[in-house]
């Protein structure tokens, strides 16, 4: 039977997704069985698992670290933003609802009987399980029915830890505070802290450590190190660009409200001829070889805002300079003529004009196309392998599909090619999410972007991301007090 450890955070981007999969990797290279777990997710980057199902992209991050096969009980309910106030809930890997802020709060009675039974699933399956939390569990306007932090260590009674950033400033003002805010029975539960991302002299931060151990009972379990250019997927927001002087090929893409899946970019902002530039609220677009409409969680919301910042007209006019478009999922359906949503699927608008620049439609549906998928690439003269997964509402029909991006190998559906590419060859759209960490397809990709300037030596973000795995390892062993975190949660 596994024993459970949950990493709590006082604010988010306190490290705990770094810190969970750190962990996943350390215990995985002693030969332990390790799962990770997030109870409750908002993110709109997410990961399709091979069973068809979706999860929050750090527990496909965790997953990889700990060297075993996605599961949707790595992640039993994803948030996915589609408003201000609401949100696709996701649970057990599948769409159930669209839900408002106030219903949802209500509705998670029910979820904690989803979370409970993935963790009692994982218990069965693994030797330890490593739980994150989301937030800070200090919210205390959401402690109610709470599943995410808190409510969730009560219910199943295991041991927390909570880490902060000290490169925030603060630090041991939010461990305290956070610790003050909890009940005595959460209270009880803390084991231990752990500091990040702390860069300077240990010895200046030794005589805080020490009053903190005092004040609290509670022990400093590590001060983890700033990690500079640690490169991992990342859960949501979108902060890191690539500015690259002399670069041989310039990619701008539109930052829209509700942009979803943009680790689409990652082997492009991290490979040393790409400058890559998010265009943002109020920004022109300006002189770039490639434009990329990526994915989006409210396509139609996020085509009205493109629209509103003037971006179709530079669309356009990069295309009479010759310049590249490339619209991956939400972004190859604003590539067409019309989008339609006829049962409110993402909008109160029933349909809504596209960009125009290919002669297809899309239909919303309810029902949503979840799978991993492989095929060749049919950019070039000559096909090249390329992978990559879906997730997507929607059917796209039209004359300019005749004309793929890529044939599958096989898919789940029966379904034999993808997306489009246009007859002048300067606009591709394609569902497929992923489509650059294939390196001979980002070859193929980059080359068509660049006119043939990038001809090779793309990216390989696998090995990339192994390396950067294998770092965060051996600096937790080193800064950490592992086999005391270990002794917490088997309760030895």
């Amino acid at each position: 039977m596994a024993k459970t450890l949950m990493i709590q955070g006082t604010t988010s981007d306190a490290g705990k997704s770094t810190l969970v999969a750190g962990l996943c990797r350390v215990f995985a290279r002693r030969g332990m069985r390790v799962a990770p777990f997030k109870p409750q997710n908002m993110a709109l980057n997410s990961a399709v698992t091979p069973c068809g199902g979706e999860i929050g992209r750090a527990q496909a991050l965790q997953a990889i670290a700990a060297k075993i096969e996605l599961s949707t009980d790595f992640n039993p309910i994803l948030l996915k933003p589609n408003s201000d106030t609401g949100a696709q809930v996701i649970m057990h890997g599948r769409a159930i609802s669209n839900m408002e802020a106030g219903k949802y709060h209500d509705y998670k009675k029910v979820a904690m009987g989803a979370v409970l039974q993935s963790h009692q699933r994982l218990e069965a399956q693994y030797e330890l399980v490593l739980v994150e939390g989301a937030g800070s569990p200090a919210e205390i306007n959401l402690r109610e029915n709470d599943i995410a932090n808190m409510g969730f260590a009560c219910a199943v009674e295991c041991p927390v830890i909570i880490v902060a950033d000290i490169d925030k400033g603060g630090v041991f003002a939010h461990l305290v505070g956070t610790l003050a805010l909890l009940s005595e029975q959460e209270q009880a539960l803390v084991q231990g802290f752990v500091i990040n991302r702390f860069r300077g002299d240990i010895g200046l931060l030794q005589s805080g450590l020490d009053w903190l151990e005092a004040y609290t009972g509670k022990p400093v379990l590590g001060v983890m190190p700033y990690l500079h250019s640690l490169n991992l997927d990342a859960e949501d927001a979108v902060t890191i660009e690539n500015h690259v002087i002399d670069a041989q090929l310039r990619v701008s893409v539109l930052l829209l409200p509700h942009i979803s899946n943009h680790t689409d970019f990652d082997t492009l902002r991290l490979h040393p001829n790409v400058d890559l530039r998010y265009v943002r609220h109020e920004e022109q677009i300006g002189p770039t070889d490639l434009i990329i409409i990526p994915g989006s969680k409210n396509v139609l919301g996020d085509l009205a805002f493109l629209k509103a910042q003037s971006w179709q007209a530079e669309i356009m006019r990069h295309l009479r300079f010759g310049g590249k478009v490339l619209g991956i999922c939400g972004g190859l359906q604003m590539l067409g003529q019309t989008i339609f949503d006829p049962d409110g699927i993402e909008s109160s608008e029933q349909q809504m004009s596209g960009l125009n620049l290919a002669r297809f439609s899309t239909t919303l549906t309810s029902s949503k196309t979840l799978t991993q998928v492989s095929g060749e690439c049919l950019l070039g003269e000559t096909p090249v392998a390329i992978q990559g997964y879906e997730i997507h509402c929607g059917i796209s029909e039209g004359k300019a599909l005749s004309q793929p991006f890529m044939r599958f190998s096989s898919h789940p559906h029966n379904i034999t090619q993808d997306g489009f590419i246009s007859e002048d060859n300067q606009i591709v759209g394609t569902y497929l999410h992923g489509l650059f960490d294939t390196p001979d397809a980002a070859n193929l990709l980059l080359a068509w972007a660049s006119n043939g300037r990038v001809q090779a030596n793309a990216f390989d973000l696998a090995e990339h991301r192994e390396q950067q795995l294998e770092r965060l390892a051996d600096t937790c062993e080193q800064y950490l007090d592992i086999d005391k975190l270990l002794a917490m949660a088997l309760k030895v």
